[in-house]
This record gives C-alpha cells, sequence and structure tokens, in this order.
C-alpha cells in the first residue's frame, strides 16, 4: 500500500488525533455503531414573521412529540390530567412549578412521583442516541446524576435502591425544582434532534428580536432566508431601501418597538420630521396602522403613526427610484411612478390607464425631479442609516442569520427554500442577468449566496460592492427574485388608489407549474438530488388559503408548502395558525396547528396546541442514521480511517505509543 501527495499528509494529520490501530479501531466500532441508530427528528417551521410564543410552544412540545412520548409511557397508569400536568411542566418548568407548589400538601410525595416520571420520558427521549451525544447535552451541577438516572438498570435488584436513592438525596438536599428544570430542559433540547426556519423570521409580528435570541440559543437548526429576512439583512448592510421598506412595515403594523426597544433604532427624526410635514395634511386611511387584537396602537396615536408612514414611504418611493435608474438591468421601470402622477389635476398614469390619487399632498415632491430627497429626508436617512448599521444587538442578529442561513438548504433528500425558483411557462429555468451574469436555477441561488455575504461583510471603503448592496433592494422585491416570486410589488397602488385590480400582485408561473411532479422533479434534479420517495422541495412564503380549499400538499406530495398562518395577520386568508412539518425514523407527518392563545394560558390550563394531521407519510423500513446525510459523511470517516488502520498495520505510518 503506498500514499502520496495530499493523500500521506491527510493521513498524517488524522494520525494526530486517532495515535494507534487501538483508538483507530475503537472509533470506527463507535461510528458503524452510530449509523444504525434512529435517525434523530427534523422539525421545519415558516413564516414566523415575530409571532413569538406560539414559536417558542412549538419548540417547548418539541413539535408534539414530548406529548407523544408522555402518552405512550403512560396512557394507561397515569390519569390525563396528570399526563397533561406532566406535559405543561416540561415545556414551562419555572413557571408551572410555581403554580404547583401553592396547591400541593404533601410536597416530597409530589416530587418523587414527579422526578420517576420526568427520568422515564428522558429516557424515552434520548434512547436513539448515543451516550456521549446525551453527555453533551446534560446541563452543567446535574450531569453525572442524571447520566446515572438515565442509564440504571432499574430492573435489576441490586440496583432498585441504588436509583431509589439518587432521587430522595435530591429531594432531601432541596435540589428537586432545580432538577426539574434541568431535565425538562435536556428532554426539550433532544425531542428536536434538528430544526429547519424556512424563512420570514422578521415583520408583522411583535416579538422578532426575542424569536432571533430564541433561534440563537437553539442547540442544531439552519435557516433559509425569506424575502423579509433578506429586507432585514440589507437595512443592516445599509441598503437606504431596505431601510425605508423597514421602518415603514413597522409602522404599517404599529410595532416601532421592535426598532426602538428591541433594537435601539431611534425614529424620533422621522417622527419630528413627519409631524412637521403633515401636520395640516389628512391623512389617507391607507396610512392608519394595522390593528389587531394584540396591538391597540400600543398607547400611540394612531395619526401620528400613520404619518410616520406617510413620510418614510415617500422617501422609499424616491430612494427606490433613483436605484431603478441606476440599474436599468433590474428591469423595473415600471416602479418609477413618482414621474408619472399629474401634481395639479392629482391623477396618476399607470399602464395606459389614468387613476385618481386617493392622497395629493406631496409637500417634499418636486414635480420637475420627483425623485430627488429634500435637505430634511436627507437628515433622516442618515440618521437611521447610522442607527441600523450601528446597532450591536441587530448587527448580532444578523450575523447569525449569515451563519446560519442560505438561499437554499439541502438536507437528507429534500430541498428547502424560502420562495420560489424563476421559471418560465414553457418549464424552462428564466435566465437572469445581474452583475454581468446571465444565470438561473442553482447557480443563480449560488451567486445570490455570494452576493448577500459581500454585500453585509466587504467593506465599502472605495464603494466597490455598493452594487451588491443594491442588490439586496433587488432580491427583496425584483419578479426575478427568488425570495418575491411576483410580477411587482403594488406598494404605492395600495396606498395612493382606490381601485383594487391595480393592488393586485400576480404570482410568476413558478406557482402554477410546480403543482405538475414533473417539474419538482426537474426542480429537484437541478439542485443535485436523486429524484426518490424521500425527496421532497418544502417552501414557505405564500400562505395556504385553507379556507378557499387551497392544500399544502402538492405535485402528489412532491411539494409541501408549509405557510399556514403563523402570522396573526394572515389568519383571516388561511384559517389556520401555521404548519408544523417533522420528518423523524418513522416518517413525514405535517400538521395544521390551530391558534394559540397564550403562553400564560397554557400553562394555567395546561392546554396544548391542538394540531389536525393533514399528511402522514410513513417509511417502508425504519431510517436510519445511515440513511442520511450524516450518516453519508460518518461512512466517509469509516473509510478514511480504515485506510489509516492499513497504514498502520503495513508500517506506512508509525504507532504513537
Amino acid at each position: 500500500m503506498e500514499y502520496r501527495g495530499n493523500w500521506n499528509k491527510y493521513l498524517e494529520l488524522l494520525s494526530e488525533r486517532y495515535k494507534n490501530v487501538e483508538e483507530v479501531t475503537e472509533e470506527i466500532i463507535n461510528l458503524q455503531s452510530i449509523l444504525n441508530l434512529p435517525k434523530g427528528t427534523e422539525v421545519f417551521v415558516s413564516d414566523i414573521h415575530a409571532e413569538y410564543e406560539p414559536f417558542l410552544h412549538i419548540l417547548n412540545n418539541g413539535a408534539g412529540i414530548i406529548r407523544s412520548k408522555i402518552e405512550k409511557l403512560f396512557k394507561d397508569s397515569v390519569p390525563e390530567n396528570e399526563r397533561s400536568t406532566l406535559a405543561t411542566l416540561i415545556y414551562y418548568p419555572e413557571e408551572k412549578l410555581a403554580l404547583i407548589k401553592k396547591d400541593i400538601t404533601d410536597l416530597n410525595k409530589w416530587y418523587s412521583i414527579t422526578l420517576e416520571r420526568l427520568v422515564e420520558v428522558a429516557r424515552e427521549i434520548t434512547s436513539k442516541y448515543t451516550r456521549s451525544k446525551v453527555r453533551k447535552a446534560l446541563p452543567k451541577g446535574f450531569d453525572y446524576i442524571i447520566d446515572e438516572l438515565l442509564h440504571a438498570q432499574v430492573d435489576l435488584k441490586n440496583k432498585i435502591k441504588y436509583y431509589s436513592q439518587i432521587i430522595r438525596t435530591i429531594i432531601d438536599l432541596n435540589r428537586a425544582d432545580e432538577f426539574i428544570v434541568a431535565i425538562s430542559n435536556l428532554i426539550k433540547q433532544m425531542a428536536i434532534d434538528h430544526l429547519h426556519i424556512i424563512g420570514d423570521i422578521y415583520d408583522r409580528g411583535m416579538s422578532a428580536p426575542i424569536v432571533m435570541n430564541a433561534l440563537m440559543k437553539f442547540h442544531s437548526l439552519d435557516i433559509q432566508w425569506g424575502n423579509h429576512d433578506i429586507l432585514w439583512m440589507g437595512a443592516a448592510s445599509g441598503n437606504k431601501a431596505c431601510i425605508c421598506n423597514v421602518v415603514r412595515i413597522c409602522a404599517r403594523y404599529d410595532n416601532v418597538a421592535t426598532l426602538e426597544e428591541g433594537y435601539g433604532i431611534s425614529v424620533r427624526p422621522l417622527s419630528t420630521f413627519a409631524f412637521n410635514t403633515y401636520k395640516d395634511d389628512n391623512i389617507s386611511t391607507a396610512f392608519i396602522p394595522k390593528q389587531f387584537e394584540y396591538n391597540k396602537y400600543s398607547g400611540t396615536d394612531k395619526v401620528s403613526i400613520a404619518k410616520i408612514q406617510k413620510a418614510i414611504s415617500i422617501i422609499q418611493f424616491k430612494i427606490e427610484g433613483q436605484l431603478v435608474m441606476k440599474h436599468p438591468e433590474y428591469n423595473m421601470d415600471d416602479r418609477l411612478l413618482l414621474d408619472k402622477i399629474d401634481y395639479k389635476n392629482g391623477t396618476i398614469r399607470i399602464d395606459g390607464n389614468t387613476y385618481k390619487l386617493n392622497d395629493t399632498d406631496f409637500p417634499t415632491i418636486d414635480p420637475n425631479n420627483p425623485y430627488e430627497l429634500t435637505s430634511e429626508e436627507e437628515e433622516v436617512m442618515t440618521r437611521l442609516y447610522e442607527s441600523f448599521v450601528n446597532s450591536d444587538k441587530l448587527g448580532a442578529h444578523i450575523s447569525f442569520l449569515y451563519a446560519k442561513g442560505s438561499a437554499y438548504t439541502v438536507f437528507n433528500s429534500n430541498l428547502l427554500f424560502h420562495g420560489c425558483v424563476p421559471i418560465l411557462e414553457d418549464g424552462t429555468f428564466k435566465k437572469v442577468s445581474i452583475m454581468g451574469k446571465t444565470l438561473s436555477g442553482r447557480e443563480y441561488f449560488n451567486f445570490i449566496e455570494q452576493a448577500t455575504h459581500k454585500a453585509y461583510f466587504e467593506k465599502d471603503d472605495l464603494g466597490i460592492n455598493q452594487d451588491y448592496k443594491d442588490l439586496m433592494w433587488f432580491f427583496w422585491c425584483s419578479p426575478d427574485s427568488p425570495f418575491f416570486g411576483k410580477e411587482r410589488m403594488a406598494t404605492f397602488e395600495r396606498y395612493f388608489i382606490d381601485n383594487k385590480e391595480v393592488h393586485k400582485e400576480t404570482k410568476i408561473p413558478y406557482y402554477k407549474l410546480v403543482e405538475s411532479e414533473e417539474i419538482c422533479n426537474k426542480i429537484l434534479r437541478e439542485f443535485g438530488i436523486d429524484v426518490s420517495e424521500d425527496s421532497h422541495i418544502i417552501n414557505g412564503h405564500m400562505p395556504v388559503k385553507a379556507v378557499k380549499g387551497e392544500v399544502p400538499v402538492k405535485a402528489n406530495g412532491k411539494l409541501l408548502v408549509i405557510d399556514g398562518g403563523f402570522s396573526k395577520t394572515y389568519r383571516e386568508q388561511t384559517g389556520e395558525a401555521g404548519y408544523t412539518l417533522s420528518y423523524n425514523s418513522y416518517g413525514l407527518l405535517l400538521a395544521a396547528n390551530k391558534p394559540f392563545e397564550s403562553k400564560q394560558n397554557a400553562i394555567e390550563t395546561e392546554c396544548d396546541l391542538q394540531s389536525e394531521i393533514i399528511l402522514r407519510k410513513e417509511n417502508v423500513e425504519r431510517k436510519r442514521v445511515a440513511d442520511t446525510d450524516i450518516g453519508a459523511k460518518l461512512k466517509g470517516e469509516i473509510e478514511d480511517l480504515k485506510m489509516l488502520l492499513t497504514a498502520y498495520r503495513e508500517g506506512m505510518i508509525k504507532e504513537k505509543i
């Protein structure tokens, strides 16, 4: 056996980690054993839109996995109300403990029963993982104790007293509360092996920073950027058109607190400018913020918010117009609308038709140069720009989005992306001309990956990467963007024209064509996936309008659209409260969630998230780690170790004693 070049160097490096035949053999046996374990559970969630409490509940209940384990273990031995209490205790241990202890008379007895049940649940939920993996997840302070309890052979007589004594000692030392919290957190962590976020963490709801904090603490996940994520990424990179859109949407949904309290981004300069500029303006109802049961204008005057929204909207249309004129290759001239206004008659000409405007007060627009910012508007944008690019907390969250996120992901034969693939009516991938390149399909997505990173991470001292920063707005709203997927974004029309016909945003051909299994298979192959029963496209972005008969499962099961109205703003359209997709060793399970009232209600009433099974796709044979992407990687490592083993045995590399 002879090694040359890089292989010899690689094996020499590998020998530093596995120093002799004994260590190599031990690791091969270990990896071979892992390959035969059941596949870990993946959970897919899309379009969170800053709805923190229902999202957190899905993480806490392991997408229903924890309750199913409790039912499996205790259905015939523990009353239903006690099973519900146990589940809620695991989901919210600190809060539930405080309530339970108010009503328990014999607390030590309750502790003893509860600790034993929690250990049983933990043992069941960790049973498909290696002891090494479980140990890495064990909470500090209780790691040795929990490890012993999980692996104690309680059916052996000589272990029963040992097991019981551990439980008794925890209670006697007044550590039961801390232990309950620790083992509950372990159960929650091990319930979901890997989390997929299929885009749109931001906008609409009130708690994007809280959602991001929760994701940053999660042990294993990936993110596929949605159009609203791209928008915030663009704003953080300093794209002023993206900044305007972010601020406008926050005002539209009465969610300015996300900027000011969540990220320390002050809108006071904009607010002052809006009040002074539009103090005598009869604001159009189109600018009155959206009102929902959870944001009753936050105690703020709705007219003030409306003025902020109008002020930033006009600035946005100006800056977007500048971008369109700067980049004719974007082919977005139809968004140049300020120069189509007849300011004297209060009308606008669009696509050969004349429409009356519902608001004709444009004090900052020069009809002869409508896309030029006034000096006051320039000052407002300078202040907003500085706030966005210098916010440490926003920077940390956006950096995390880059670290864990991508335009698309291929994971265990599934293709994950948020929106769509630009495709023509004839089923061919659309060629997009951008930055001097003509790209389509997977190659286009790969370019987007590079461009978004350049926009955020490359310094702009010489203006070299300004075109990449400009692209962030293009990715937000261009018909050629895989994050958007519509022929135009009719923001101006929705604000200023009452005729709803011009509000329509027509979807690109992708959304019609992917009803076909053939087209879905073509897309899967384009992204390097061998089409099989186990391969799917998993999307979000377009809410499934179940109330109108739409279904999330398309193309004979090849496409799963899991945007079901997680955000409360979409509930009337969808009739659901989001979808949760899980993929474990037994198969796929797609569930439609019912509205989640609140965390407090869940704790007090022990009401779990209610779901209806939409799709259950069971594997013919139970999936093992060997059948996954991780399994393929482990098989490669085993082959490398076998080569090192041979090198040791043939004396090509010397063992280290």
